[in-house]
This record gives C-alpha cells, structure tokens and sequence, in this order.
C-alpha cells in the first residue's frame, strides 16, 4: 500500500473509531434506552446521572495512562485494546440484570474510547501537521456523525421492535445497543495490520522527560484530583463510602508532589488555564448532550423528539467541522472558541425558555447546535499547536480531563440539579402529595430530597400526568442556567485572544516540516506564542 493509501485509509480508521465512540454515547443515552433502564431496575436521577457520568470519565483514565505510554507500546496494541473492550462491553451491557453490572459495562466502554483517543488525536496532528485545527475539526466531525447515526438507527430498530411486538426476543433496548457492533467492526477491520506514524515529538528528537516537564505539576495536580474523584465515584457504586471533593483536593496533593520532585516543573500556564476551562466546556457539549434528549423527551412528552433534538445539533456539527479551517484562517482559534461561547449561551438560555413551541425550541437547538461545535476539536488544536513538545500526553491531556470532569462532576451536578428542581416544584404545586413520594437522596455534594419514581406510579393518573407536567417545565428551565457555564468561556478566551495580542497575535509552534508564519496555522497574523 502506498505512503499516501496508508494515510487516507489511517484517517478514515481513526474516523470510524470516533464514529463508534459516538454510537455508544447517542444510544445509552437514548430517551428509550434510559427509560427502559430506569423501569426495568428502578433508577433515580441521580443514578441516571451517574451513569452518563461513567460513561465519560474512565475516558480520562485510559487517554491520559496510555498517552504516556503510546509511543512505546505502539498506536496499534492500543488499537486492539480499545477494540476488545468495546466489543466485551457491547455483550456484558446486552446481558445485564442490575444497575452494577450496567455501570461496569459502561465503564468498559469508557476505557475503550479513551484508548481510541489516545490513538487517533496524536496521529491526525502529526500526518496533518501542517492544518491541525482543520484535519482535528474533520476528525472529530466523526463524533456528531455517530450521534446522528446512532439515534437515527436507535430510533429504526424501536420502530421495527414495536411493530415485531412479541414475537422480537429480549428487550428492545438490548436490540438498539446490538447496533454498537456496527461501527467497532468496521474500524477493526480498516485498522487491522497498518502502518502507523512516528508521533510529532519524537520524530523531532524531544525528550520524554521535556514533554512531562510540558504536562507539568500544576496539570498533574488537576488530573490526580479527578482520578481521586473517579475512583470514589466507583467504589460508591458498590458501596463503599465515598471522597468528598474537599477530600480529592487533599489525595491529590500526595502524588502531585512525587510527580513535582521528579519533573521540578510547574508546566505552562496557559496549558493549565485551558484545562481549567475544559470543565466548563465539557459540562456545556457532552454533559448537556447526556442530558437534552431526556429532558426534551419530557418536554414533548415524545422520546423520539428528545432523540431527534440530539441528531439536529448534532447533524449541525458534522456539516460545519468541515468548515472550521476557512473560518480559523480569517479569526484565529480562540476567537472562534470565543464567538462560539457567546453563541452557545445565547442558545442554552433561549432553549430553557422557549417553552413548547416545537419551531422556537429548534431555532434555539439550532444557535446551540452552531454554538458548541467547534468547542473541542478547536481547543485540541490550539494544544497541539501551542504545544508541540507535548506530544501525546497534553493533546491527549486535555481531552482526557473534560471527559473526567463531566463525568465525574458535571453530569452527575446536572443529575442533582433536575432532581432538586422537581422536587422543589412538586413541594409548592402539590405539598399534599410530595409528602407521599419524597425521599432523601445522597449527592455528590450534600444530602437533599428527590422524587421517588416508583412511589409516583402507584398514584392516580390524573395526578401522574401533573407531576411529569411539572418535571417537563422544571428540567427545561435548567437548561437556561447552564448558559452561565459558557458565559464565562467566553470571558476566558477574550482574555486570551488579548494576551496573544499583546504579543504580536496567534501563531503555532512547529518542530518540523512547516514554518510557523503560515498562513494555515496563524488565519494571516504573526505573532510568537507563549513563552
């Protein structure tokens, strides 16, 4: 196979990778499949919650441990680990009869995409490094495509389902997650037995010990503190007593220090800036996107629409990543992370607002949809060109922490959130029923009250159909206080794009090949890059 075969049937792999990395997000996530879950093993919000949650942070765990191993172990041993845990996680799910085995199965999943990550993000930025914002966009095109895919295939196989009726074995949701062993065959077999790059940094000569001085104490203090998170997250599930937040911050200083005396680094700034600011963006993208198609399927009172909600935003952002290069030339990155902050508030706060007026809530779905776009793809690329001798581990890095963060803070906080907003709305407009179907909840933060589904199924159905009335509005006007989340990303990529004024403009730092003054890396404006 020719250099330039290899490269185009490498990219379309690490492609259809993301792509099932995306199926499994769009379809456990799916109003149907959650639905089912909670009925079938009697699921709390919060629980919910915590399993969009798992979903995402052992992501962390494997991106961040294998990006620093990588380049020794090999993109495709990698590959094949990723590719086994995928397919083990498929048949435990399709097999599980409680809510344990359930968050295991979406745990291995997790690792399993991490891996992929690990792999796929490194690679595109060095046989793409001359355009790497641009060829990064188009990659990770391939996770709204796989939401898109995902829904719209989960959506068939229910319809088909409810027409087969009982003559269909199992249950319907175990045949909408068999659709995951689509696309991790397909990779499997594109990325079967080929040749992969040398990575950037190390075809350059830097050292590894120069791209953990790169990486840095500060960035090792906030992974370790959502390792610490993680962990507690999952011995909780099986009932061990769990780490506050407070106590994380305490754990994680230990192995900062051991890691600060061997590397004698802090790192650089504006790395830990950014990763500060990926809590914030993750809960924006993937913590809302856990989280639109339950709450749109309230509103609606119709699954699928909450379903189609999340294959419209999603549709939105395949189409336009493969437009983000045009547009980073003439604005540079960060003024596009910064426009697209703005937009996605603006849509969050119309969407928690619009009611239930199906062609306002797809005009705000639609700003939001355009808003949230080029959030990730568009900050690997400012890593990875800011940060060249970083190599793997900080492009990997910075990804792997907005998994964790939304998985282990942000989707689970967004869990307490609905179930505090319903319960505070069932108390005033039916205190003589919320009495009946209260219960106290443990949350990651503090102990409150939720709604206790099990107890509103035993009640009349005039008074059901109040209380989901009441869940509808209450989850939809959540949404309208996320938008604080991108509010102040906004306000923190000003305060960048000021910073790279100052110093002459946005400019990426190149090892080999390309001089940094091109235009495809700068959008026309020289400048040098942090110091």
């Amino acid at each position: 196979m020719s250099s330039e075969n290899n490269q185009k049937r490498l990219f379309l792999g690490c492609f259809v990778a993301l792509v099932a990395t995306a199926f499994g997000f769009a379809v456990r996530n799916s109003p149907q499949v959650i639905d089912s879950w909670q009925q079938s093993f009697d699921l709390t919000e919060e629980q919910i919650g915590t399993l969009i949650g798992v979903g995402l942070f052992p992501f962390a765990i494997s991106i961040i441990l294998l990006s620093l191993v990588v380049d020794r172990i090999g993109y495709g041993r990698i590959l094949v680990f990723a590719f086994v845990g995928h397919l083990a996680s498929v048949i435990l799910t399709i097999m599980a009869k409680d809510f344990r085995t359930l968050y295991v199965a979406t745990f291995i999943y997790a690792l399993a995409n991490g891996a992929v990550e690990a792999v796929i993000n490194p690679v595109v930025a060095t046989i793409h490094r001359e355009n790497k914002t641009h060829w990064l966009n188009i990659l990770h095109a391939g996770w709204p495509g796989g939401l898109v895919l995902g829904g719209v295939l989960s959506i068939l196989v229910l319809t088909v389902g409810n027409k087969l009726g009982a003559t269909l074995p199992g249950e319907l949701w175990q045949w909408q997650l068999g659709i995951l062993l689509l696309p991790i065959l397909l990779y499997g077999f594109l990325l079967r037995g080929m040749e992969f790059p040398q990575q950037e940094r190390v075809e350059a000569g830097v050292s590894y010990r120069t791209m953990l001085e790169e990486f840095g104490a500060g960035s090792a203090y906030i992974v370790s503190f959502l390792i610490v998170m993680g962990v507690s997250q999952l011995i909780t599930v099986f009932g061990y007593a769990p780490v506050s937040p407070k106590m994380a911050l305490l754990w994680a200083v230990p192995p900062t220090l051991i890691f600060a005396a061997f590397i004698r680094s802090f790192g650089r700034p504006m790395f830990v800036f950014l990763m500060l600011i990926m809590f914030l963006l993750a809960t924006t993208e993937l913590g809302t996107d856990g989280w639109i198609q339950n709450i749109m399927g309230t509103v609606l009172n119709d699954p699928i629409k909450g379903t189609l909600f999340l294959i419209y935003t999603s549709a939105i952002m395949f189409v336009l990543r493969f437009f983000a290069g045009p547009i980073v030339h003439r604005i540079s990155p960060l003024g596009l992370l910064a426009s697209c902050s703005a937009l996605a508030a603006i849509g969050l706060y119309w969407l928690g607002n619009a009611g239930t007026a199906a062609g306002m809530l797809f005009a705000a779905a639609t700003l939001y949809g355009v808003g949230k776009t080029f959030f990730w793809p568009t900050t690997l690329g400012v890593v990875s060109e800011q940060y060249p001798k970083g190599g793997a581990l900080l492009i990997n890095a910075i990804s792997g922490i907005g998994m964790i963060s939304i998985g282990t803070l942000g989707g689970p906080a967004i869990g307490t959130l609905q179930d505090q907003t319903v319960n505070s709305a069932v108390m005033l407009a039916m205190p003589e029923v919320h009495s009946e179907i209260a219960k106290d909840q443990q949350g990651l933060f503090f102990e409150y009250q939720a709604i206790d589904g099990a107890k509103v199924s035993t009640l009349p159905e005039e008074t059901q159909k109040k209380i989901i009335a009441l869940e509808g509005q209450t989850k939809q006007k959540a949404l309208a206080k996320i938008a604080i989340l991108p509010m102040i990303m906004c306000g923190c990529y000003l305060v960048l794009v000021l910073y790279f004024k100052s110093r002459g403009g946005y400019r990426a730092e190149v090892l080999t090949g390309h001089a940094a003054i091109d235009e495809k890396f700068t959008g026309g404006i020289q400048g040098p890059g942090e110091a």
